[in-house]
């Protein structure tokens, strides 16, 4: 096991109901930013309960609408500019990751004084103060709530950077596993498979004797399968839900990645993906983990191994045919959700390979995975194979 330091000051306030204790939770002296996404938090009832908790007491409560899925620097800077102009000292994101990750970078952008996407350019390094902020998740997915980091895309140059500073944890997280019983199957997948790769990112690197990290990994990744049918077909199991959205977030809080390499190239693959072809997060992520699997099976042979015996059960046969049998139970889960893990079927084929690949250079994406032995040209591999 590698040396880590391991510390997550989020608090986190889950089970049903609990959205009313944002009255406790909120400072009663906090000038409160609001910042949701499209209308769904309304419609849902959501934002009323938020309102609802804010109210009397004297608070100043200000909202903000209309964050996108990867939340865009434009969007965001109307933001910025209404924290600043209306001095507001207090956010609170109502939504998925997308919401969340707009708010830390508000967060952050908001008492910076140069140029706000300098905090993507520099991932995060150079925030040396941010607003408190806190959630109420609606969508579980990314982990979002309970770590340190985010992803914002600007339009203008096709740009989806990631920045991470440990200023930027929330201070609290409410999730209320009822709050999902409204979304569309599409989503719940779709944070089911983002749970189940960010874990892997953190477990399918090389063996480094962290058996306690390796078997919370693989008891996530065990709960995702087992759940996932149940899940989407019963949007109002409170039960299922309930272990979904605590999954999702022990998946990205940072324990399971204390003491372990880490890959992320999947993800950085991915996020071009998305700026390009506005593909959901998620989506690109089965796209891409399963053809990066069969890319680095050497460097990942021995936890290909082990994730193919602890999760799916696979003991038989050559080392080999053991690693193939892993990647195809990996395709085939995120396949059975219904999300696509070849380019094709989006109708993207080797202009998409060129375009993706002239991204990372642009982004210097071009060392990646835990031995940064990913360059452009096992990137061109790893593309073409997902096609």
């Amino acid at each position: 096991m590698k040396n880590f330091e391991f510390h997550n000051p989020t608090k986190i306030v889950f089970g049903a109901d609990s959205v009313a204790k944002l009255a406790k939770l909120v400072p009663v002296d906090a000038r409160v930013l609001i910042l949701y996404g499209g209308a769904s938090a309304e419609k849902t009832g959501t934002l009323a309960e938020v309102r609802a908790a804010l109210a009397g007491a004297g608070r100043h409560v200000q909202e903000f609408g209309g964050i996108e899925p990867n939340p865009s620097y434009e969007t965001l800077m109307r933001a910025i500019e209404q924290v600043r102009r209306d001095k507001l000292d207090f956010l609170l994101a109502v939504g998925g990751g997308s919401v969340i990750d707009g708010t830390k970078f508000v967060a952050a952008a908001a008492l910076y004084d140069g140029e706000a996407w300098e905090i993507a350019e520099q991932g995060g390094a150079n925030v040396h103060q941010a607003l408190p902020f806190a959630a109420v998740l609606t969508l579980p997915a990314t982990g979002s709530e309970m770590n340190s980091g985010g992803v914002v895309t600007k339009k203008a140059t096709q740009a989806k950077l990631s920045f991470r500073n440990p200023l930027l944890y929330p201070r609290f997280s409410i999730l209320d596993p009822a709050k999902t019983f409204t979304l569309p199957a599409k989503q719940v997948a779709n944070g089911l498979v983002d749970a189940f790769v960010h874990t892997t990112e953190q477990y399918l690197t090389y063996p480094v004797n962290a058996r306690v990290q390796d078997r919370f990994a693989e008891g996530l990744l065990q709960t995702l399968v087992e759940i996932a049918p149940q899940a989407v077909a019963s949007p109002d199991d409170y039960e299922t839900r309930a272990n979904l959205m605590w999954t999702a977030t022990l998946a990205l809080n940072g324990l399971i990645g204390a003491g372990v390499p880490q890959d992320w190239a999947t993800h950085m693959i991915g996020h071009e993906l998305t700026a390009l072809y506005d593909i959901d997060h998620a989506r690109t992520l089965a796209l891409v983990l399963p053809a990066l699997l069969d890319v680095q099976r050497e460097q990942k042979r021995g936890k290909l191994l082990q994730y193919g015996q602890r999760v799916w059960d696979i003991s038989s046969g050559t080392d080999d045919e053991r690693i193939d049998a892993a990647i195809a139970q990996t395709r085939a889960f995120f396949e059975g959700l219904g999300i696509p893990t070849r380019l094709s079927a989006y109708e993207l084929g080797q202009d998409a390979v060129e375009a993706v690949l002239k991204q990372l250079e642009a982004h210097g994406m071009t060392a990646l995975g835990e031995h940064r032995d990913i360059d452009l040209a096992r990137s061109r591999r790893i593309l073409e194979a997902a096609l």
